[in-house]
């Protein structure tokens, strides 16, 4: 079988560095070009392979994209995310599962990892959260990485998200990234971001 594992010494190329960050923006406009099943499996695909501590995955996603669930969903988003929202070809509601633990015995077999949280329920939704919303970040690249844009956004009502969408699963809803293919005609330029000595440090 071919060796799959990437060694440290390769490096991707400045065409795929600009895809990823340097040339790649928030998309606020979208082009009438709808997102397939086959692409949103292969996003998800990707997602999934990405780090989480003792590979949680504690990651659920919700892609809406019918006219019925955009209009419920347009009910929990804030007025300055309506239009963006009402026009991308699809939302995705990034959720984490406050129970994620339950899958540990098979997703991380060589411990009991399922011990770790059970019956503490704060540590549980701290780990939940963090590693969740890691994947989102993990979304974005990959969305990017297969040609689309994305648009993370706050501005929603999770409680309402979450009882439209998420009620029967009990996951938990933490942000929206609008996914489809963007107008860049309408992309806004770069906003300033800190330097280094600003926001790191050496130790």
């Amino acid at each position: 079988m071919p060796d799959t594992n990437v060694t440290s010494t390769e490096r991707l190329d400045d065409t795929a560095l600009d895809r990823l960050f340097r040339r790649a923006r928030t998309a606020n406009a979208w082009q009438d070009r709808p997102v397939t099943d086959e692409t949103l499996r292969q996003l998800y695909d990707l997602v999934s392979l990405g780090p989480t501590s003792a590979n949680q995955l504690p990651g659920r996603f919700v892609f809406v994209r019918s006219p019925e669930g955009r209009e419920k969903l347009l009910q929990a988003v804030s007025a300055g995310n309506l239009e963006k929202t009402r026009t991308a070809p699809v939302t995705a509601v990034i959720a984490y599962d406050p129970q994620f633990y339950e899958q540990l015995p098979r997703l991380f077999p060589h411990a009991d990892a399922k011990s770790w949280f059970t019956g503490k329920p704060e540590f549980a939704e701290r780990s939940a959260l963090v590693n969740s919303t890691l994947q989102a970040a993990y979304l974005i690249l990959a969305a990017r990485s297969l040609g689309l844009d994305a648009g993370p956004m706050g501005g929603f009502d999770a409680k309402k998200t979450d009882e439209l969408f998420l009620a029967e699963s009990g996951w938990k809803s933490t942000m929206l990234i609008n996914l489809g293919y963007g107008d860049h005609s309408k992309t806004f330029d770069r906003l300033p971001r800190l330097g280094f000595n600003e926001a790191a440090v050496l130790a």
